[in-house]
């Protein structure tokens, strides 16, 4: 049924005005200067998984170079509250099934009474502003964080039949004018997003506005999700949102659980106990804050599958207790996991401009192609524990096979965040290590023929006077698919040569990457995209 039919000529004027205010806050949330370093609009959704806790310490530490706009309890799969009333609930092949519980239908499924690991995380952060504030003037107020923080779509898994808090706030995020897209995480399930796009969508279907408000939705919303861990995204959003761009990565490594059991030699030593506790927990007030193997912690008490805090077992022994050891047990103190890391590290201001396009790749990975993202998919079948294990031993060598041949961040993102968690603890500049300034004298984005040889001209400084190392480097994820040759690639000024073979409107990314000496060693970089006349 259309609306106001009987003021049809004052409808048709009033959508041509909001029309064209639309299309003009699309076009500002497109127009960026690739010389200028954005803070992204970002918002984390997150359940109560314990690596969901450690993800939101790393991004926290690196608040200072995004635009936090929402901090979101969500449910998933994995994790729901309930409704308080005794309403049970149950999901087909979800976590209780595949392992043969017969707990549900059940009131709540691995959610503590007074929830609150976000308030808790963002406290830590309080205590510790000063600090930071000190090593970056741009690391939010505490009390503006508090700000952002909301309850969504906790009560039950998958549910988006009425609103909440968060989800009015991400609608509320969503239909503004701010300048910018709008990138929304996903951590756990993805019920609180879907809530608020099908609000916008019962507000808005049947008026004269609905076609523009989609446009700009779709122009303006970025997901960036750990999986559909709750089935929303493939039963509304979906169907529903077609256009609204969705960025699956995949770490190279595997930051989630299981990282240890492939990890290359370079990377393993950051998952050590050692490297854990000099660098993580012995760090002050966010440091305590972060789960590790061994620790005595559980997010929620009597968790059957959150075992980690316990030391001195076997699995065999932890299994007896009731435990369903689906991860093996791994040295105390030592890395469980950030599973989530991969949806807000490429929006991270490091100089490698990912959060751009999904394609371009950073410390989060590269994009997942659709029949990739299958491996986030939990099999039907033998879900003994041995099994689970197995698969999760699978998986993370699936992921590390699809990351074979990308950059190898880790070392780098995890002295970064070993710097951070310094800073959190230093209150004097001078006390700490800091990233390198890397830049490239004239534009980011430039044009070259076949066959031609173009300089790229680099400039570095440290903030500490440490002396940096530089090089240039191909990231094989332009549209050129082969490698091409780079001269002078330790020097400021590296030539390269753009191949004869090169098609016109291939591109070619090449970085500018400068570490320094000093303890830790950071690194930051900068892109160049090669367009081939």
């Amino acid at each position: 049924m259309k609306s106001n039919e009987k003021s049809i000529h004052i409808n048709v004027r009033l959508y041509t005005l909001i029309s064209l205010a639309i299309t003009f806050s699309i076009n500002a949330v497109n127009a960026q200067s690739p010389n200028m370093e954005t803070r992204p609009r970002i918002v984390v959704t997150a359940d109560p998984e314990l690596d969901d806790n450690n993800s939101l310490i790393r991004f926290l530490l690196n608040s200072c170079d995004l635009e936090v706009e929402g901090l979101i309890y969500a449910s998933s799969g994995f994790h729901w509250k309930g409704d308080g009333k005794g309403t049970k609930w149950y999901v087909p092949g979800r976590e209780y099934a595949r392992f043969g519980l017969d707990t549900c239908p059940c009131v709540s499924w691995r959610w503590a009474e007074h929830e609150r690991f976000i308030d808790d995380d963002v406290e830590a952060y309080e205590k510790v502003y000063a600090n930071l504030k000190v090593h970056n003037p741009n690391y939010p107020l505490p009390s503006l964080l508090k700000s952002k923080i909301r309850y969504g779509n906790i009560e039950f898994d998958g549910d988006i039949s009425k609103n909440s808090p968060g989800s009015d706030f991400i609608k509320s995020l969503i239909l503004d004018d701010k300048p910018g897209r709008l990138f929304i995480t996903a951590w756990g399930g993805q019920s609180t997003i879907a809530r608020a796009l099908k609000s916008i969508q019962e507000e808005y279907e049947n008026t004269i506005q609905w076609e523009a408000i989609k446009k700009k939705i779709s122009g303006k919303v970025v997901l960036l999700p750990s999986g559909d861990q709750d089935d929303t995204y493939a039963k509304y959003i979906k169907p529903n949102w077609p256009d609204i761009e969705y960025r699956q990565f995949v770490a190279g490594p595997n930051y989630g659980y299981g990282a240890q059991l492939h990890a290359k030699q370079q990377d393993s030593i950051y998952l050590t106990s050692a490297w854990t506790k000099e660098n993580v927990s012995d760090r002050g007030p966010l440091g305590a804050q972060y789960r590790v193997w061994g620790d005595g912690k559980q997010m929620v008490k009597g968790d059957r599958m959150d075992y980690f805090g316990f030391s001195g077992y076997t699995n065999e022994q932890l299994r007896s207790m009731g435990y369903l050891v689906w991860m093996p047990v791994q040295a105390k103190g030592s890395w469980i996991g950030e599973g989530d890391d991969f949806t807000f590290m490429n929006m991270l201001g490091q100089g490698l401009r990912a959060y751009e396009k999904g394609s371009y790749g950073g410390w989060g990975g590269r994009e997942l192609t659709e029949k990739e993202t299958s491996i986030f998919s939990m099999p039907a079948g033998d879900t003994s524990q041995q099994a689970m294990a197995a698969m999760m031993s699978s998986m993370t060598e699936q992921l590390n096979k699809i990351s074979s041949g990308y950059p190898d961040f880790f070392p780098s993102a995890q002295r970064d965040f070993a710097a951070r968690l310094k800073w959190s603890v230093t209150p004097k500049y001078t006390d700490a290590n800091h990233p390198p300034v890397a830049e490239i004298e004239g534009p980011l984005n430039i044009m070259a023929s076949r066959g031609e040889t173009i300089r790229l001209n680099g400039k570095v400084s440290d903030p500490d006077g440490n002396k940096v190392s530089i090089k240039w480097w191909q990231f094989q994820v332009g549209t050129y698919p082969d490698k091409i040759n780079i001269l002078n690639e330790n020097t400021m000024q590296a030539k390269v040569l753009i191949p004869k073979n090169a098609v016109s409107g291939q591109t070619i990314h090449v970085i500018l990457e400068a570490t320094d000496d000093g303890s830790p060693s950071l690194t930051t970089y900068q892109r160049v995209i090669i367009t081939v006349k």
